[in-house]
């Protein structure tokens, strides 16, 4: 069906960012994914045609536009040419909430045009060795002493852990409080006793740089406290995972729709027992199947955005795109792997890298049985 989410200036937007992938991005990924690493400069270079902080104020260096379609080009095109080695849409879509919405008039000049430029790299560090998705059962803890807390943990599986310069921490201020005890600090790189792991090796995202962080007695400024008050991080964290999971979503159907369309294409071109394998009925029953699929979930997806422009997405509503896209997306791209054959298991062929980039989908940003969770409880049971 035909989309009309975006509006003359978002094509137009668009056509900037896919320009600067084909320069940029699209001949140097490959290294990238050897080197298990994006370099920094193409950070820079992203920042300089304005590729983030759409809704960082313009005093800082950004747009001052709060318009989610933004943040979906990005995605859209980064997913079309298989850059999954980018961290841009975790800056953007996970990362800008806090430093825009909870920081107060100093933080906001100390932090958002590096923010905006692409020379602060900002990271979310949540997940720990034994706390995943319960973030009630972190063990990171942070002491306040004077003007600063007193920060002591380690945390894993973080999205631009290596090169992040400001990592969102979540950490116990008051142990007893439960949800009530936790808050967010502003870790920067280079402080004393904050160390990075190493590089962690996953089956796919190989060019994403994944790691584990440590803190040892790291003294963080109480000036870095993300909010008015301690005890206030679990209930910002739960504000603007919505905004996560959809970002997900979106990354999700993009995935899918790039690798029906080669595949459809495939599907034209290679040939078995005479003719084309898009001629035989089971491979049109299955396009078929996944195409509708596809379609009805991308219009979904697209009503979500909307939703979250105009402020009325619920945690609900976030989930369902979640768990759904994401499943689809696992879904079509294994039928679409099977349509390959042989070649399919090549990682020559895009659909072999998009297969295994495409299996933590389900995990991050809440498991799907958690999403499921979520919906469940909805109902008042």
């Amino acid at each position: 069906m035909q989309r009309d989410l975006f509006e003359e200036e978002h094509q137009l937007f668009r056509e900037t960012v896919r320009e600067f992938l084909a320069r940029e991005v699209a001949p140097h990924h490959d290294q990238w994914e050897k080197d298990g690493i994006v370099p920094r400069e193409v950070w820079k270079k992203a920042g300089e045609i304005g590729m983030f902080g759409f809704g960082v104020p313009e005093e800082f260096g950004g747009a001052g536009i709060t318009d989610f379609r933004y943040n979906a080009v990005i995605v859209e095109e980064v997913i079309a040419i298989g850059a999954s080695g980018l961290g841009y849409s975790l800056h953007n879509d996970v990362m800008a909430p806090y430093f825009v919405d909870l920081t107060n008039d100093e933080q906001k000049a100390r932090w958002l045009p590096g923010f905006t430029s692409g020379e602060l790299i900002t990271a979310v560090a949540m997940s720990e060795p034994g706390a995943g998705s319960d973030l009630q059962g972190i063990r990171t803890t942070a002491v306040r002493e004077g003007d600063h807390y007193v920060l002591n943990g380690q945390k894993t599986f973080i999205t631009n852990g290596i090169n992040s310069d400001l990592v969102v921490t979540v950490a116990k201020t008051d142990p007893a409080a439960g949800a009530r005890g936790i808050s967010l600090l502003v870790v920067e790189r280079g402080m004393e006793g904050f160390s990075r792991g190493r590089n962690l090796e996953k089956i796919g995202m190989h060019a994403q740089d994944t790691a584990e962080l440590f803190f040892d007695n790291v003294r963080v400024p109480a000036a870095n406290l993300l909010g008015p008050e301690e005890g206030q991080g679990f209930f910002q964290l739960m504000a603007n995972l919505p905004q996560e999971r959809l970002s997900i979503a979106v990354m999700a159907v993009a995935a899918a729709e790039t690798v029906l369309r080669t595949t459809i294409e495939y599907c034209k071109s290679r040939t078995a027992f005479g003719r084309n394998i898009g001629s035989f009925q089971n491979t049109r029953f299955v396009l078929a199947e996944l195409d509708t699929e596809v379609d009805i979930a991308r219009l979904y997806v697209d009503r979500c955005i909307l939703a979250l422009n105009a402020g009325e997405l619920t945690a609900v509503d976030a989930a369902k795109a979640k768990w759904w896209t994401t499943e689809l997306q696992t879904k079509v791209i294994d039928r679409c792997l099977q349509l390959h054959g042989g070649y399919g298991y090549m990682m020559e062929y895009p659909v072999a890298k998009a297969w295994v980039d495409s299996r933590v989908q389900t995990i991050y940003g809440g498991t799907t049985e958690i999403m499921k969770e979520i919906i469940g409880r909805s109902f008042g049971f």
